[in-house]
């Protein structure tokens, strides 16, 4: 990849889109690229922790898993988006598994060098803590959900969660998720069991909140789901 497509893909990224050409030239001469096949990992949880990546193509499964290999998703990533979030700061290892859904070209800086050029450049640390910020928020949402929702109300606020980061506006005002996840994947997102969630689904089908249409892509119909909440 030439030294112009990595500039190029990395302004496009909201951390970087302010800095002038000058400015991100030490971000280059620092990153590198790989592509990685469907299904291989990028890093293992407890590996350490030395690069921080940015999504160009493809998506990134960020999961942790328990003593008896239960798996909790943690998010979904997609072109735009950058990890590990929870690694900067810290010397620590690599807190959950990252696994690539689609094949995926990423961008990848050393951690070091990352935090180095943070110091020298406060804005972009500012914009990185905002980043930060949304996530926490978006962590204390989900434990909102589990602690004052039941099993059937989070389904549905995470089917209505994936809409918005997932989600695309079909010709009669629904919303098709473009990426599939499987009974099992929806599960892992909120610590429930497949069989619950295609209990849940199936009778949301029948109310005609949901729907899949012939490629097996979740359709939602958004206004109603968030009317069955209240």
């Amino acid at each position: 990849m030439k030294t112009g497509t990595v500039q190029k893909l990395l302004q496009t990224f909201p951390l970087f889109k302010d800095l002038t050409d000058i400015e991100i030239e030490p971000i280059i001469d620092l990153a590198k690229h790989r592509m990685y096949r469907h299904r291989t990992h990028i890093f293992m949880q407890g590996d350490p922790l030395t690069n921080v990546y940015f999504i160009h193509q493809g998506k990134v499964k960020i999961y942790k898993t328990d003593f008896h290999g239960k798996e909790q998703i943690v998010n979904i990533l997609q072109p735009g988006d950058m990890f590990p979030h929870q690694g900067f700061f810290r010397q620590d290892n690599c807190p959950a598994h990252a696994k690539v859904l689609e094949e995926a070209v990423l961008i990848y800086i050393p951690i070091q060098s990352f935090e180095n050029f943070l110091i020298n450049y406060p804005d972009i640390s500012v914009k990185l803590f905002r980043v930060l910020g949304d996530i926490i928020v978006d962590l204390q949402g989900r434990l909102e959900e589990k602690i004052l929702h039941n099993t059937y109300e989070q389904i549905i606020m995470l089917l209505l969660r994936l809409s918005r980061g997932y989600g695309k506006e079909t010709s009669d005002g629904l919303i098709k998720l473009t990426t599939q996840f499987t009974n099992r994947e929806l599960a892992n997102m909120i610590g429930s069991s497949r069989e619950t969630v295609s209990r849940t689904l199936t009778q949301l089908k029948m109310q005609n909140l949901v729907t899949t249409d012939k490629s097996g892509a979740i359709v939602l119909d958004t206004d109603a789901l968030e009317d069955e909440l209240f």
